[in-house]
C-alpha cells in the first residue's frame, strides 16, 4: 500500500499510571489553572472548582491536555483528542496486573462477535 493509498490519521493510544504524592499540590495546580481560564462561565467554573477539590483524578484531568504531547512534533496535527482519568489499584509486582489488561479483553470481544 502506498502512502497515498493510506489515511493520514493515526489513532494514538496512551496510557500512563501516575502516582500521586501529593493531592494537594495537584488540586491547587488544577485550582489555579481553571481560575486562569477566562473563557469558562463562572457556574461552569465553580462546577469544575467542586469537581477537582473531590476528586485528585479529576484535577489531574484538567492539568494533562493531549496537545501538550504532540504540539512538538514536526508534521503532526491535532485532529481529535479525548482522555479520562480513574483511580486505580496498582500493584507493579502482581501477576495479575498489566496496563493492557482493559485493550486484550476488549479485542477478545470483538474476535468473539466477528
Amino acid at each position: 500500500m502506498t502512502t497515498s493509498e493510506t489515511s493520514r490519521f493515526v489513532l494514538l493510544r496512551v496510557e500512563l499510571v501516575l502516582e500521586i504524592d501529593d493531592a494537594d499540590a495537584v488540586t491547587k495546580a488544577a485550582l489555579l489553572r481553571i481560575g486562569d481560564d477566562e473563557a469558562v462561565p463562572a457556574d461552569e467554573r465553580a462546577q469544575a472548582e467542586g469537581a477537582v477539590t473531590e476528586d485528585t483524578s479529576e484535577a489531574l484531568a484538567y492539568l494533562v491536555d493531549p496537545l501538550d504531547l504532540v504540539s512538538e512534533v514536526p508534521g503532526v496535527q491535532l485532529a481529535q483528542a479525548s482522555w479520562s482519568t480513574e483511580p486505580v489499584d496498582y500493584d507493579p509486582d502482581s501477576p495479575d496486573w498489566g496496563i493492557d489488561e482493559d485493550d486484550a479483553e476488549e479485542d477478545d470481544e470483538e474476535g468473539a462477535r466477528g
